[in-house]
């Protein structure tokens, strides 16, 4: 039993559909989504592209950008390089807050090492296009559906590609970073196949069970 099979670990929270003309799978409801960038002409383009599908806000820094989020936002597309408050001081305080919220880091920094301990759930490296975008928020809001453990390893795993997309096999290697995320990924990996063994057991005995 693998992690495809992630449906044993979610409580699914809406029904899934297909928003006609947009050639992209959509939940029921749309997303409010927040966009973070010190470019307004980014920032703009990106509201742009999603406001198509969904509910898009937009901040130009990270102090308006903590003034607008709350509890009813699903996803923030947060820029890692402004000026003032930077999106790793804004990451560092939605994580403090505990806002139910996917946060996807969208700069033209390279992820390094220290991309590792960041609370964020995933990360693009610019230029992004409006398919990355529409098709980032579905993956934050499924990801959304599962519990802690299934979004700490998918977390995990994709801070895991996002270094092996930059650098070099020896470079990763050498670093002890990049072993400590390995095997943490392994680890939750394992947790969770276990987890759904479980329950395939308990499904198991309960479809066995004599009936009156």
């Amino acid at each position: 039993m693998g992690l495809l099979s992630v449906s044993h670990y979610s409580v699914v929270r809406g029904a899934t559909g297909e928003r006609g003309g947009d050639n992209v799978q959509t939940t029921a409801r749309q997303a409010t989504v927040l966009v973070v960038d010190d470019e307004r002409d980014v920032a703009e383009l990106y509201t742009a592209w999603l406001e198509t599908v969904h509910d898009v806000w937009s901040a130009y820094d990270g102090t308006e950008a903590l003034d607008l989020v709350d509890e009813t936002v699903d996803v923030v597309f947060l820029d890692r390089q402004m000026p003032g408050m930077s999106g790793d001081e804004v990451l560092d305080t939605l994580d403090e807050r505990g806002l139910d919220c996917r946060v996807v880091m969208v700069t033209a920094v390279d992820p390094d090492f220290d991309i590792i301990e960041m609370p964020f759930d995933d990360y693009l490296t610019k230029p992004v296009g409006r398919a990355d975008l529409l098709e980032m928020v579905e993956s934050m809001r499924t990801r959304d559906s599962y519990d802690e453990q299934l979004q700490e390893y998918f977390a995990m795993a994709s801070k895991k590609a996002a270094l092996e997309s930059e650098k070099n096999p020896v470079e990763l290697d050498a670093t002890e970073e990049y072993h400590e995320v390995s095997q943490r990924v392994e680890s939750l990996r394992e947790e969770a196949d276990a987890a759904a063994t479980e329950i395939d057991d308990f499904e198991s005995a309960f479809r066995d069970f004599p009936s009156e």
